[in-house]
This record gives structure tokens, sequence and C-alpha cells, in this order.
């Protein structure tokens, strides 16, 4: 199975990279428990002051037993969609791309299966609060393209955009969290004034998004010598801190490529630059292990392209994955509401990495 898992893991990653160098060739187009908790009000300026826009507040009180665990079915070792999008575009130029109703329709269905979004960086590090019974998904976006933010001239995100439908998705469906990460090069959102782009990076953190590394240029890192993957990660975080993330934790791979130092992916430096990510991040073809789990490495994170089930993604992408999941419960990451116990049925004990085991709650 996992060199099957290898194999189809190579094949999508040949998918992304003809659908990427598509992009290319389109001039102007290269992106430079208990029960579910309601969102927080939505801030409305650039630089919010009041509660964010992904916060949720804490299940009162839950503390999950063998038996409320088996009552709610949770298991969290099961498998968690990370969602991969690029453009989010009208009339679709390239495999990868998705139209805003293809977009809006996918997080409904989501909201109505009863996944609950929540950042790369909080599944990488294995901080997963997601109501009892629930899904958690990770919604992920990379390159930074403009269709992704934007703010109109009221200081509020255009409604056109991802974040824009995500927002109006979250206000359609209570519990649905409004959280994703936006992966970005060195021009965010295709905005070219560091003015700009701070507002747009400073919104996005101050509202519970997450805005993270995907390199300064977008090289095929396996391409170059560790010293330049280096400078190509560390570089674009260093322009992060300047805008105002305060520390960046995770990391894409542009076309989901490993450098051949897979370690300089995940910890480095350059001119002064410290980085030590929680996660890498692949172009992927599959769910993701529970960060809990023996077998997740955290340096190679599988992703699904948010797709449809034609030619390539007949069996690898978002529909198929999400459609197996359904068809296949016992294999979902189910959450017993509690953050502090790692719940699962008694037969997968010895599937849990050993620093996770004094929280395990098995029933």
């Amino acid at each position: 199975m996992q060199s099957l898992t290898r194999i189809i893991g190579v094949t999508n990653v040949l998918v992304v990279v003809t659908a990427i160098v598509g992009l290319w060739l389109v001039p102007g187009d290269r992106p430079v428990a208990a029960p579910p908790a309601r969102a927080q009000e939505r801030s409305t300026t650039a630089a919010p002051t009041g509660p964010a826009v992904g916060e949720v507040a804490e299940p009162p009180g839950v503390v999950a037993t063998p038996e409320f665990a088996k009552q709610v079915k949770a298991n969290e070792l099961g498998k968690v969609p990370v969602l991969m999008y690029h453009r989010l575009v009208g009339k679709r130029r390239s495999s990868i791309d998705r139209t805003p109703a293809q977009f809006r329709q996918e997080l409904e269905k989501l909201a109505r299966k009863g996944y609950v979004p929540i950042s790369a960086a909080e599944f990488a590090a294995g901080d997963i609060r997601v109501p009892a019974g629930k899904f958690p998904v990770v919604l992920t976006f990379d390159d930074g393209h403009p269709s992704h933010f934007a703010l109109d001239a009221a200081g509020k995100p255009a409604r056109d955009t991802a974040v824009g439908i995500l927002l109006d998705v979250a206000a359609r469906h209570p519990g649905f969290r409004p959280v994703a990460t936006f992966w970005v090069n060195q021009t965010p959102f295709g905005l070219r004034s560091e003015r700009e782009q701070e507002a747009a990076v400073r919104w996005l953190t101050g509202n519970g998004f997450e805005v993270a590394n995907h390199t300064w240029s977008h090289p095929d890192l396996r391409s170059l010598g560790t010293k330049k993957v280096r400078k190509q990660i560390a570089r674009l975080d260093r322009m992060l801190g300047r805008l105002g993330v305060d520390k960046v934790t995770t990391l894409a791979l542009p076309y989901g490529s490993m450098p051949r130092s897979k370690k300089a992916a995940r910890q480095g430096a350059w001119e002064g630059t410290r980085y030590d990510y929680d996660g890498v991040f692949l172009a992927g073809a599959e769910p993701s292990v529970s960060p809990y789990a023996k077998k997740f490495d955290r340096g190679a994170i599988q992703r699904i392209q948010s797709n449809g089930k034609k030619g390539e993604c007949r069996k690898w992408c978002s529909q198929y994955w999400l459609e197996w999941l359904d068809k296949h419960p016992g294999e979902r990451y189910v959450s017993d509401g509690d953050p502090e116990r790692v719940s699962i049925p008694r037969r997968l004990r010895g599937n849990i990495e050993a620093k996770h085991r004094p929280r395990v709650n098995a029933y």
C-alpha cells in the first residue's frame, strides 16, 4: 500500500506541475462533546481590534470519557482531508483552476456533512479543536492569487474572493469555522506595494486566517542546491515577518517537489533568518493521516487537489475522497470535543505516536 501511495503521490505531482506550467502561458495570470459553537462577530476593518473572524468559543467544559467517545464514535486517528486550491476564475484555463461557484458548492457540501475548518498550522501542531462528532478539514490556497483575497473600498473582504465566499458560507452555517491557510510568494495576492501587502496580511492574521510560506519565487526546490533552498524559504519568512506575521510555522512545497535535502525544507537559516516548521505540505493525492499517528510525517504532509472526478482526478481529487470518506466513516477523523484527550477505538492504541500516549482515551 505504501509503494502504491508513493506512486500516486509522484503521479499527482506531475499533474500539478503540468497544470501550473500552463498558468505561465496565460498572460497576466502568474500568481506574482457540545453543540457546535457559533463564530464570533466579524471584523470589518483592515486592522481589527475585536474578536477574530475565525475564532470559535471553546466547548463548555467538555471532558471526553470512554463512554462519551464511544457515543460520538470518536476516532482521532482517522484521516483528515487537507484540500488544495489555486485560482478561482470564472472560466477555467487550467485543470487546477476552480470557479467561484465550484468553490462555494464544495464549502456548502463540507458544512452540511459536518466538517469544521482548521488551519494548516493547527493541524500540523496537533491543536485540533473541533466539536464532538464533527470532522476537521484544512482549506489551503497556494500562490497568493488575487482571487483569494482583496479588501474593498470599505476595508472588507471582496465578496467574490475565496475569503468573501468562505465568510458567506460560514454565516449560513453556524459552526462552520471561517478559517483557511494562504501560502504566498513574494507578491501576496498580486499586491505590489508593501502598504497594501501589510494591510492584507494583517487583516487575515488578525481574523484567524493563516498566511505562510510558499517560497520566494516558486521554484522547483528539487532542482536547487541546499543553500538556495534555504534562501528561497528564509527570504519569504523574513518578508512575512515584516508584513506582520508573528511566526511562520508551515510551508507548502511549490509543485509538491521535495528538495534533495528533505531536512532543508523544514529547518534551516539564511543570512540570520532561521525557520523551523511544524509542517511541510506536499501537493498530495490523498487525505492526511492524523497528527497523533505513528505514521504522521510532518515533513511531508499529504493534500488533496480540489476537483471533480474526471481524467487524473477520477480517483485522487476532492470529490472522490470526500465521497470515499462518506462511504468509509470508520476511516475518518471524528473529534471527541476535548482537546486534552485523543479518543480512539481500543483496537487502534498501537498506532499512536509515543508522545501522545498519555493523552489516549480508548474505548
